[in-house]
């Protein structure tokens, strides 16, 4: 029967749905704990492709953002959100709301483009590391079955399976070249090819300088409408708290934790890190100055 379920996940046909998962007691007969751990391995790598290809099966997608645009988001916001602030902070000593604005636009403008181009060299990376994996792994599947019949072993040799089961598995991934390839590099490898496409990179860069962007105007705005460059520094000191509070809130909200206490707390760090790395920055040019 598991051999049947196994098979069925890898050439699915049909889907299975499981409300939950096989409890593995203490007390119960060796064969019957086997069983029940072994279920319990399927259930979970079929929980797993079903989220996976759920999409493209019944034609909806997911509501909630992808983490990955939520981590360049972090990423350029929070930056954009510290060092224009220092920047402009240090700037605003020398008295002249001019230069802090031009300063401030230029940096702005230099580093928006190299922190996008910083996320699309490095998505670009991964994409390039993904491929390499995929074509080694063909050629693992193409030239060395014994070696991809282990590599599957290794997957497995968290669960306790029967060795019947799993052999069943590995003959039917054998007789499936392009499965034994999805397989390797979904499970084994744990790379899944919509995380690395080509597109990424430049998702990733505009992300990055996009959040980079919109966190350094947040810190220069004050200086472009409020007059008195002390009154416009202090009001611009309080807009990135409030900017920094509020994305550490909503990042959490967006990735799905609807929990408020904890998206608070998130909230609550994001301000700090900021302002730690914000103060530590003007510290620096103080002192230089």
């Amino acid at each position: 029967m598991a051999a049947v379920l196994i098979k069925s996940l890898l050439f699915p046909k049909a889907k299975t749905a499981y409300t939950s998962l096989p409890l593995r007691e203490s007390n119960l007969p060796g064969g019957v704990e086997r069983a029940a751990s072994t279920d319990s391995a399927i259930a979970m790598s079929e929980s797993f492709v079903d989220e996976k290809i759920s999409g493209k099966e019944n034609g909806t997608t997911s509501t909630r953002i992808n983490p990955r645009i939520i981590s360049d988001a972090t990423i350029g916001l929070s930056d954009g959100l510290t060092v224009p602030f220092a920047l402009t902070a240090g700037l605003s000593a020398l008295g002249d709301t001019n230069v802090v604005i031009y300063g401030g636009l230029a940096e702005l403008i230099a580093g928006g483009i190299s922190m996008g181009l910083g996320g699309y060299l490095g998505a670009k990376s991964e994409a390039e590391a993904y491929q390499a994996a995929l074509r080694k792994t063909k050629a693992t599947v193409d030239n060395d079955n014994r070696l991809a019949a282990s590599l599957v072993r290794n997957t497995f040799s968290r669960y306790d399976i029967a060795e019947d089961t799993l052999a069943s598995i590995i003959g039917s991934l054998l007789d499936s070249p392009a499965d034994m390839v999805d397989f390797i590099m979904r499970f084994h490898h744990q790379l899944v090819e919509a995380d690395y496409a080509p597109s990424r990179a430049y998702v990733s860069g505009v992300t990055i300088a996009t959040g980079y962007v919109l966190g350094g105007l947040v810190a220069l705005l004050p200086y472009l409408f409020i007059s008195g460059i002390q009154h416009a520094f202090f009001a611009s000191a309080v807009l990135m708290a409030l900017a920094l509070f509020a994305f550490g809130w909503a990042k959490t909200a967006l990735v799905g934790e609807g929990d408020r206490w904890i998206c608070f707390k998130n909230g609550v760090q994001m301000l700090l890190l900021g302002g730690v790395a914000a103060g530590a920055s003007m510290g620096c040019v103080k002192a230089i100055g």
